[in-house]
């Protein structure tokens, strides 16, 4: 039988959540260890596009979402597909992503969102700074462009909302587009710039954090898969993994998109769906923007990161499948020249990649202790936000782990809050 292994914090998952709880817990000096059953940032966290967007931020739960979902979900091309099958865990999440689809619930989520989001940007600066981490970080802003009138006016309509809250929007008539930025295609019928968002190459991000994080005295296991628990009273007695039992004074999930399945070995229930998004990263072609752009209608990102140029979106709820869908893919690259004037076949592609985002119904992550569970806490289900939002989730998992006061408050984010 191979020996107890101890540790003061045992965290599950080397993503961008788990290894900025490790680095804000290591800080405060605690002894940290973070298991993970792949590589580090090997999940979500590697290959998404890397904007760090207050500006935008906000839950898919909103009004008009179902409307539009309808139409989309007859569509595989669409930027949110549900692939059609009978799951009972996919039915109850979409009985409370439509139960939380209404404008008081959505404006909440927004303010909530775009203050983890400002927080987070300025964590990332003093990361940059006091770490010395070069991980491509760009305060460029961001540019959302408009194909289409209604579109436009709508893109209009939600920044006036998001200056109600304090973001600075800029809008730039469909004439006056071209001269902010000379990529884009001619015709298009407008564009906001949001000047406070930045964007990071996500994998050096995380895999740098990582590397000083272990410095500091953190010890991070990979290829090692948690398995089970044992459960003593109210507490984790033992976390089982693949390469032997630890004990711990606490436990942290942050597991992605696999943190429902995890919760099930100690009896909970975390509605979180795997939403599989896409990415497609080319070498950068000369003279490109320097900031990222969001062609709005389709959802998709595209992102300059260093000597790179990457294009992301699309939403599929499948279930847990990592499959690659070329149609999605296409329908990805098929956008792009309808808003941007550029060959992508004459870019030199370096990888297609794919990724499952951990979505709960209300679009807010979990995060905080459990009742149930005295030693456990989860911080999981940020969706498409888990780079934006790593740094101050990381902060906050500190925080509530040391019983200090939460700087941003956490109650919406309660992980009973569905049950």
């Amino acid at each position: 039988m191979a020996m107890m292994q101890k540790t003061e914090i045992l965290i599950i998952g080397a993503g961008v959540i788990g290894i900025c709880a490790a680095y804000y817990l290591t800080e405060k000096g605690y002894k940290v260890t973070v298991v993970d059953k792949g590589e580090v940032c090997s999940g979500c966290s590697y290959g998404n596009v890397g904007v760090a967007v207050p500006s935008i931020c906000g839950t898919l739960a909103s009004p008009g979402i179902i409307s539009k979902s309808l139409k989309w979900l007859l569509d595989p091309e669409s930027p949110f597909y549900i692939k059609p099958r009978f799951n009972r865990d996919l039915i109850g999440w979409l009985w409370e992503f439509q139960r939380a689809c209404n404008e008081p619930q959505m404006r909440r989520g927004l303010s909530i969102l775009h203050e983890f989001n400002t927080a987070s940007v300025e964590l990332f600066k003093d990361l940059a700074a006091q770490e010395k981490m070069d991980f491509g970080f760009v305060q460029k802003g961001l540019l959302v462009v408009f194909k289409s009138l209604p579109g436009f006016k709508e893109g209009v309509q939600e920044a006036e909302l998001r200056q109600k809250i304090g973001i600075e929007a800029e809008i730039i008539r469909g004439s006056e587009l071209r001269s902010f930025a000379p990529h884009l295609r001619s015709g298009l019928a407008g564009g906001i710039y949001y000047r406070r968002d930045a964007h990071l190459d996500p994998y050096k991000f995380v895999r740098r954090l990582a590397e000083k994080t272990r410095k500091k005295g953190a010890q991070i296991l990979t290829s090692t898969e948690v398995i089970g628990f044992e459960i003593f009273g109210k507490a984790i007695k033992t976390v089982e993994t693949t390469r032997g039992d630890f004990t711990a004074d606490e436990v942290v999930l942050a597991a992605g998109a696999w943190s429902s399945e995890m919760s099930r070995y100690l009896g909970l229930k975390l509605p979180i769906q795997a939403a599989k998004g896409y990415s497609i990263t080319y070498r950068l072609p000369e003279n490109y923007l320097e900031m990222p752009v969001s062609l709005s209608e389709t959802k998709v990102f595209i992102t300059p990161l260093a000597d790179t140029l990457r294009l992301g979106g699309t939403l599929e709820l499948a279930g847990m499948d990592l499959s690659i869908n070329k149609r999605r893919v296409n329908a990805i690259l098929k956008t792009v020249p309808e808003y941007i004037d550029i060959n992508i076949e004459n870019l030199k592609l370096i990888e297609i990649w794919r990724g499952l985002r951990p979505c709960t119904p209300d679009g807010l992550p979990f995060l905080g202790r459990c009742r149930a569970i005295n030693n456990f806490i989860v911080a999981a289900g940020h969706a498409m936000e888990g780079i934006s939002l790593g740094p101050v989730t990381g902060q906050l998992v500190a925080q509530v782990i040391g019983n200090e006061k939460p700087s941003v408050d956490l109650s919406l984010m309660s992980i009973e809050r569905f049950n």
